[in-house]
Formats: structure tokens, sequence, C-alpha cells
């Protein structure tokens, strides 16, 4: 497995890491999360993330990766473990990072997100929208000068909104999810320069896309009305898989290689569900970089719709049977 250097932090991590969604408990405990990770380390695989407010998967890559000799790059966010989580309330919020570190089985967090920065109304981290001060800000420079965490990012899902927070200067690494893979690539518009400017680590998560770019639906590219599938991703899907039929490279492997091309992101994370899945994704990265002309090709399908459409949901939401029967959108807020 290559290594990339994760920006400013100077750690050599592995091209591709794990995503933490793997890691929930079964009926055999955590046995299946565990073998997902030693078969990953094994591969040359060096970093798992995960979050507080994922469930259990924190618990789940603890228990996964306890007494592994191995060495391993943790980065875990810092969000809501209960409806009474309070952003503003500093102790909380060393509270949770406690949490984060017992579920672990550390004594030292490697990276610590602030999960969901650019959702002023999801989660409401900051006294000040233009200068994005607040309690979180005191606490993680007080958890790396006591030594508790050794660097500090970002982990957010808008491609614009997180710009003015990366441009403090503050963060050491930055995790995009859902605007940077094949054909969604606004982050590379202002984020992912600006992640640059400031030598961040970039994490490219979602590299299929929430399940878009993970399979092929070509009988729904027909037959979905457009409350879930607009004209413009309509014609740029068909267009890909002619791509696809061309080439003969999977789509999910074609994600995932695109992802890796990229230069400028020093991890992609990838969430396998099983070993299979992360066989595959292996393969993938050990074939290496699309070739140009690929890349290419891939450039002009993506231009077909530089923009996500108005009201296109974040997830796939083809892997319902009963997808067209759910009501959205919701209540339009101001």
């Amino acid at each position: 497995m290559k290594k990339r250097i994760l920006g400013r932090t100077g750690l050599e991590v592995s091209e591709l890491g794990l995503g933490g969604a793997f890691a929930t408990r079964g009926e055999d405990g955590y046995a299946d999360a565990r073998a997902i990770v030693l078969e990953a380390m094994e591969s040359g695989l060096n970093l798992v993330d995960t979050s507080a407010d994922y469930g259990d998967r924190e618990a789940g890559v603890g228990e996964a990766m306890k007494d592994l000799e191995r060495p391993c790059i943790i980065s875990t966010k810092l969000g809501p473990r209960s409806d009474n989580f309070d952003p503003k309330d500093k102790g909380h919020l060393r509270w949770v990072v406690e949490e984060s570190l017992r579920l672990l089985h550390r004594d030292t967090i490697d990276i610590l997100m602030i999960h969901e920065p650019d959702r002023p109304g999801q989660i409401d981290w900051w006294d000040d929208l233009r200068t994005y001060d607040g309690p979180v800000v005191e606490l993680l420079q007080e958890l790396k000068d006591e030594g508790v965490i050794r660097f500090t990012g970002l982990g957010g899902t808008t491609a614009y909104e997180m710009v003015p927070i990366i441009a403090t200067g503050l963060y050491d690494v930055v995790l995009t999810a859902f605007n940077w893979s094949m054909l969604w690539r606004e982050a590379q518009i202002e984020l992912v320069p600006e992640a640059v400017k400031h030598d961040m680590g970039i994490f490219l998560a979602s590299p299929t896309q929430q399940g878009w770019l993970a399979a092929r639906f070509d009988d729904l590219i027909d037959t979905a009305n457009s409350r879930w599938l607009n004209k413009p991703r309509r014609d740029q899907l068909r267009v890909l898989y002619a791509l696809i039929d061309e080439i003969g490279i999977p789509i999910a492997e074609l994600s995932l290689r695109w992802a890796l091309s990229q230069a400028d992101a020093s991890v992609v994370l990838t969430g396998p569900r099983n070993l299979d899945q992360l066989r595959q994704n292996v393969r993938a990265a050990a074939d290496g970089p699309l070739p140009q002309d690929v890349m290419e090709r891939i450039d002009e399908i993506a231009a077909m719709g530089p923009f996500r459409p108005y009201q296109e949901p974040f997830g796939c939401p083809f892997y319902k049977e009963d997808f067209d029967l759910i009501k959205r959108p919701g209540w339009a807020g101001s």
C-alpha cells in the first residue's frame, strides 16, 4: 500500500484508510469488525476514522484494535453522544473526548476533528460566525497542550461553508464528504485549494458518493421519476455507464481509483462492510491511478453537471425498494 504525507502533521498514512462504518456489533460482538481491521492492517492500511456520534462505531473500533500490536493512526470526531449534547459547554465536550479515549482503549487520540463544523443549524459550535470562536476551540488547544490529542481537524459535508473555518489556519486536517468524487466535485472549487494553502492533510471521504457511484442503476435511469433522479444527473449517469461498458472497469473500482488519482488527497476513506469489499478496495488501490485518457473522459462527463442539481438527495435512494413512496422534501427553512 502506497503512503502519503498527511499535510503539516507529517504523519505517513496509507493512501487508503478505513472509514469506521464497518465497526458495529453483530451476532458475534465485534468479531467481524476485528477481522476487517486485522486484514486491513496486513494489507498496509494504517489509518482508521470514526466518530463519537457514529452509534457504537467508536466502541467497535476500540474493541477491534484492542491489543493490536501493529501501530495504527486513529482519527475520531467530537460530536453528540446523546440528545443532551451541548457544544458550548467545555466541560461536557471534555467528557465526550474522555469517553472516546475509553472506548478506543487509547491514552492519546492522533487526530480529533470537530464534526459538522459547517452546519451551525445542526450543531451550534460557534459564538461568532465571522471569527469561528467558541469553547471547542479553547478545548482543542488545551487537549493538544496536555498531549491528549496530537492534531486537530474539521470533518464536514458542505462545499463552501467550511472554507472560512479552514481559513482560520487553526486546524491540521480536514475531511470533506459528499462533494469530491467522480461526478460531484464542488469541494475542488474553494475547499480543497484553501486546505492546500494551509498545508492541511485532506481526507477524501465517500468516494462512491453515498452509494450513487457504488453500483449501477440502469433500469432506474429510465423509470425513476424526477423527484429522485433529475434530468441532468440521469443524462450524466447514462454517459458514465457507457464509458464503464467501454473500458470494462466496474463502477465502484472506477470511483475509488479516480479518488486515489487526486494528488491533493492525503488519504481516501473507504467503508468496507465485509472482507470481500475490503479486498476489492485493496485490489483497486493496487491497480493504481487511472490512465490519463480515462481521467479526461471522466472530466468531460463531470462537466455535464458541475453543480449539484437543486434538491438532489445526498444519499442514493435506490437501495430501498419503496424509495419512491418516501415523502420529500421537508420544510423549506430560511
